[in-house]
């Protein structure tokens, strides 16, 4: 009531507040009236996420997704005529898709929307056309997922010998990024780091970052890394699930891993347990990925024809060749291998 909204207007005159920010999303009248009484900017949480965004953006589809998420948050925020966005520029509350002057007009707002989606459109067209590009690899896809400061991009980096850019804030991986996984026996896989989930994400934030987490969607494996130093771990669990399930994804295929295992005295959970930053359980994690990627290893009896020969050197990149016979003008080899490769190999074979 207006009892409230004058308490909050003396406190942010006390402390001399440039924004004040409401945990719950604001109707455009609720933001205007708010920001009339307290005289101060204001805005809600869903800004601020877009804020924070737009500030982490680096590719050209990260940056489409959050000028198109900002531009549809504000359409109905315009109010009357000669209201300038161009105040957007710069500083929390005030971050706008690019520093030049918006058009007020609602038209050409629509508009920029408009051409917006059209590409995106076509840059999901090369997403796609780069999923197939992975596909013709025939390497499985792993995605990190997990609620956002998870420790996700330190354990890509562990995992990957990569150097993704890990800082201590939120959402500092906006953009997909993939790298090349070595398993043990001889497995490999693609790892993909996400941008990290918050709980309630604004359902029009997920309808435009779809497409950047549509390798997240067509995975073949879902590794949710959730910091065991979290005291609220259940309330943050819960918030990724809800975020899968509003993606359309599939929870079965999933490998949960508790990050940040230096932080916890002993496993207070049952699980498995890492630590980027000492080594600690690295090594059984790749164990983990490679069992649930590929099912049990089973020795087989192989029989390699002379046409065939050249497939040879994949058994022994694809599995363990135990021993080898040559024989008939082929080669007959005893390999420990998943069901997976030997299917792939098998098909190769025909």
């Amino acid at each position: 009531g207006s009892g409230k909204a004058a308490e909050i207007a003396e406190t942010a005159a006390r402390l001399k507040a440039e924004v004040v920010v409401f945990e719950d999303d604001l109707s455009p009248s609720q933001q205007r009236n708010l920001e009339t009484l307290l005289n101060v900017k204001t805005i809600d949480r869903t800004q601020l996420i877009l804020d924070i965004f737009a500030s982490r953006a680096r590719m050209a589809e990260g940056k489409v997704q959050v000028e198109l998420a900002q531009l549809q948050y504000l359409l109905p925020r315009l109010a009357g005529k000669g209201v300038e966005l161009s105040r957007l520029g710069g500083g929390v509350g005030t971050r706008g898709p690019g520093e030049q002057k918006l058009e007020t007009d609602r038209r050409r707002i629509r508009a920029r929307i408009a051409r917006l989606t059209s590409e995106l459109k076509e840059l999901k067209n090369r997403r796609h056309a780069g999923l197939e590009r992975k596909k013709e690899m025939n390497l499985p896809v792993v995605a990190l997922v997990g609620y956002t400061h998870a420790g996700k991009s330190t354990l890509f980096n562990a995992l990957t010998d990569a150097r993704v850019e890990v800082r201590h804030r939120l959402f500092s991986t906006l953009d997909t990024i993939t790298r090349l996984i070595r398993l043990p026996h001889n497995q490999q896989a693609l790892l993909v780091d996400t941008v990290g989930f918050i709980r309630d994400l604004p359902h029009h934030l997920v309808e435009s970052f779809k497409a950047t987490l549509e390798e997240t969607i067509h995975a073949d494996l879902l590794l949710h890394v959730a910091d065991a130093s979290r005291p609220d771990l259940a309330g943050v669990e819960a918030a990724v699930r809800s975020v899968l399930e509003s993606l359309g994804v599939e929870t079965r295929d999933v490998l949960k891993v508790f990050s940040k295992a230096d932080l916890v005295a002993g496993h207070p959970r049952p699980g498995l347990y890492v630590s980027a930053k000492t080594g600690e359980g690295l090594k059984a994690l790749r164990e983990a990925l490679a069992l649930k990627l590929s099912g049990e290893r089973r020795t087989r009896l192989v029989f390699v024809p002379r046409g065939r020969l050249g497939l040879v050197p994949l058994f022994y990149k694809e599995g363990e060749v135990l021993g080898r016979r040559d024989r008939d003008g082929g080669a007959e080899l005893t390999v420990s291998l998943s069901d997976r490769a030997f299917e792939t190999l098998c098909r190769r074979l025909s």
